[in-house]
């Protein structure tokens, strides 16, 4: 019976037992909780992923807004450019915003052919004479010169050379048309307008003359000194082409670039060297006046007028008593009391008063 009975509460207990889904309850409340939050952060995933991306088609929508405005070059501007590839009539040259400009071949050199046949130096043979003040010169680089013309294709200039130019304008392609010669003459100018403003007398050599005067170079442009501005008179064209190959001083008189106009003037370079006051110079005597003598300067046409005051401190009861004509003088640049006047001097000279009129006496005994 006590077996019986167990074995009922053994049924009953069967019975009573939970079905697995009760029995787990407890548990899968955690599992269930997971996986919620989870999926509360995937959706806050979600929800960050389509903020940023309305973010970036936010910017981007601005970015289109905005607009980028690149270089555009103009006549006149100066620029920078690497050549890129070129042949032998022109080169490409890259100058920024993968902008490509032309520059033809003759746009290169800064220089014309006489230009640089005249500043064409050899260091070897004429650099002292070569190098003067005031001006610009090439040197003579016998690898480069043996080379000769470019070849067929070939660009003057290599590929990677830094090209400083000025814009012409464009194109029939719309490319910038670019020159380096052009930038260079306009250096050439503002280095006259320069020497031109310190008012100082520059060393040229005559290359070329013409029925008006001489021709020269100073900085690579031609310069023009009119007969008018010679210190010696000419009176034949002979005597004006005798001074092809001459190295003078002058002056830099009148410039107007816009004219390709460049004046010079000898005369007033060598009153600026030679006329200054206190300076020694040896003169002729040419005429004769009751007042003075006129006295010509060295072998110039330039004369000056020797006063009578101004011959001894002494008195002086006639200057043709002192001075006879042709007679070689030494004189002295005094201050003149005349414009444009050169005003000489031989008291100025002594070392005691009536010394000049004592020599005089003696070299005549």
């Amino acid at each position: 019976m006590f077996f019986n009975n167990g074995l009922d509460v053994e049924a009953v207990k069967e019975s009573e037992k939970p079905d697995k889904d009760e029995a787990l309850a407890p548990f899968l409340k955690f599992f269930k909780s997971n996986n919620s939050l989870d999926g509360m952060c995937e959706d806050e995933d979600d929800l960050g992923v389509v903020e940023e991306r309305s973010d970036v088609d936010n910017e981007d929508k601005e970015a289109r807004k905005i607009n980028v405005d690149y270089y555009n070059p103009k006549p006149g501007d100066f620029v920078v450019g690497v050549v890129v590839s070129g042949n032998e009539n022109k080169l490409d040259v890259n100058i920024g915003a993968d902008l490509l400009g032309t520059m033809l071949t003759k746009e290169v050199l800064p220089l014309y052919d006489k230009e640089f046949e005249f500043l064409l130096c050899d260091t070897k043979k004429d650099a002292k004479e070569f190098m003067v003040k005031g001006k610009m010169g090439i040197v003579k680089d016998e690898v480069a010169m043996s080379r000769g013309p470019p070849g067929l294709g070939k660009p003057v200039v290599e590929t990677g050379t830094v090209l400083f130019s000025e814009v012409l304008g464009r194109t029939l392609s719309g490319r910038p048309l670019l020159s380096t010669r052009r930038l260079f003459r306009r250096i050439a100018w503002q280095r006259v307008r320069q020497i031109k403003d310190l008012n100082e007398p520059i060393e040229i050599e005559i290359s070329e003359w013409n029925t008006g005067g001489l021709l020269t170079r100073i900085e690579g442009l031609r310069a023009f000194l009119p007969k008018a501005e010679l210190l010696n008179r000419v009176n034949n064209f002979k005597e004006l082409k005798e001074n092809v190959g001459r190295r003078i001083y002058i002056l830099i008189n009148r410039i107007n670039e816009s004219n390709n106009e460049l004046v010079l003037s000898e005369r007033k370079a060598w009153e600026m060297i030679n006329l200054r006051e206190g300076t020694l110079l040896e003169g002729t005597v040419k005429k004769l006046f009751p007042y003075g003598a006129q006295v010509r300067i060295g072998e110039t046409n330039r004369s000056g007028l020797l006063h009578v005051s101004n011959i001894t401190r002494t008195r002086v009861s006639s200057v043709s008593d002192l001075l006879k004509v042709d007679e070689k003088v030494k004189v002295l640049v005094v201050k003149s009391m005349f414009p444009d006047k050169i005003s000489l001097s031989i008291a100025d000279l002594e070392s005691e008063p009536g010394l000049f009129v004592l020599n005089k006496g003696e070299s005549v005994c």
